[in-house]
């Protein structure tokens, strides 16, 4: 009889000692793992195996990064950068103003936007993309 045939054995499991139980503790944790481990190789190989199946239906190749050359702009004067700045700025304020008046259904007369700071989008790519991805599936 092994140890885990006494492990599942309520009377056996008392005359067990503290060492045996040890060992078949140590034996069920190994075959837990080991199992789970067997599994999730199985599902990343199936995982792979249909992804290059569906890419193969497709018709299309997996690319990475695609590289778009955009045209490099000349050197702007420092007058041309804050008259552009201001001009963007009465834009977001306006743009600003309306969502927030629109939000709390009042009128634009009625804010008043005293100071803008942007900030940081820490958002990652494929995140983004995600939720270009969702608004662009609502609009079809």
């Amino acid at each position: 009889m092994t140890l885990l045939d006494k492990l599942a054995d309520p009377n056996l499991l008392e005359q067990m000692t503290t060492g045996e139980k040890l060992s078949a503790a140590f034996q069920t944790t190994a075959l837990g793992m080991g199992i789970t481990f067997v599994a999730l190789v199985i599902i990343w190989g199936l995982s792979i195996v249909l992804k290059n199946i569906v890419l193969s239906i497709e018709g299309k190749k997996e690319s990475g990064v695609t590289v778009v050359n955009t045209p490099k702009k000349k050197k702007q004067d420092k007058s041309e950068v804050i008259q552009a700045d201001e001009v963007d700025d009465a834009e977001l304020i306006a743009v600003i103003s309306a969502a927030i008046a629109s939000s709390m259904e009042t009128s634009v007369r009625n804010i008043v936007v005293k100071n803008i700071v942007r900030v940081n989008d820490d958002t990652p790519t494929w995140g983004k993309v995600a939720r270009i991805d969702q608004v662009n599936s609502r609009l079809y």
